[in-house]
C-alpha cells in the first residue's frame, strides 16, 4: 500500500476537477436559458459593455437600440446579461417621507430658537 496516499492525491484532484466543470456546466446553461428567452424590450448589455433595448430577435441576430434611433444587430451570443430596470425614486421618496416625519420634529417658526447674540447684529457694528 504504498501508493495509498498518491491514489488518494489523484482522487482529490478528479474531485475538485469534476467539481468546478459542473459548476461551469451550470453557469453556461443558466447563461443559455436567458439567451433564449429574450424579448423586445427588455434592457441587456453586451459582451463589450453597451446597453440598450431589445428592438427585435429573429434566429440568433438580436437588435438593439442604444439611443433612439441608433439600432444594432448583435449576436445573440454576445448578450451578456439582463439589466433590471431601477427602481422608481419617487415612491422610494415617499417611503421615506413618511418616517421622517415621525422621527424629526422641525420647528415652523424662530420662536423656540435662543435670541441672537449682539455681536452679531450688522446694526451694531
Amino acid at each position: 500500500m504504498d501508493n495509498a496516499p498518491f491514489l488518494v492525491i489523484i482522487l482529490i484532484a478528479f474531485g475538485a476537477m469534476w467539481f468546478m466543470s459542473s459548476r461551469t456546466r451550470k453557469q453556461q446553461r443558466a447563461a443559455a436559458d436567458f439567451r433564449s428567452h429574450l424579448a423586445p424590450g427588455q434592457e441587456v448589455m453586451t459582451g463589450g459593455g453597451m446597453f440598450g433595448t431589445v428592438v427585435a430577435v429573429v434566429d440568433d441576430i438580436i437588435t438593439i437600440e442604444s439611443t433612439p434611433g441608433s439600432q444594432t444587430r448583435w449576436l445573440r451570443a454576445a448578450i451578456a446579461k439582463v439589466i433590471e430596470p431601477p427602481v422608481d425614486a419617487d415612491q422610494d421618496d415617499v417611503a421615506q417621507d413618511d418616517t421622517a416625519d415621525d422621527d424629526v420634529d422641525v420647528p415652523d417658526d424662530l420662536s423656540s430658537l435662543p435670541p441672537a447674540r449682539g455681536d452679531e447684529d450688522p446694526e451694531k457694528k
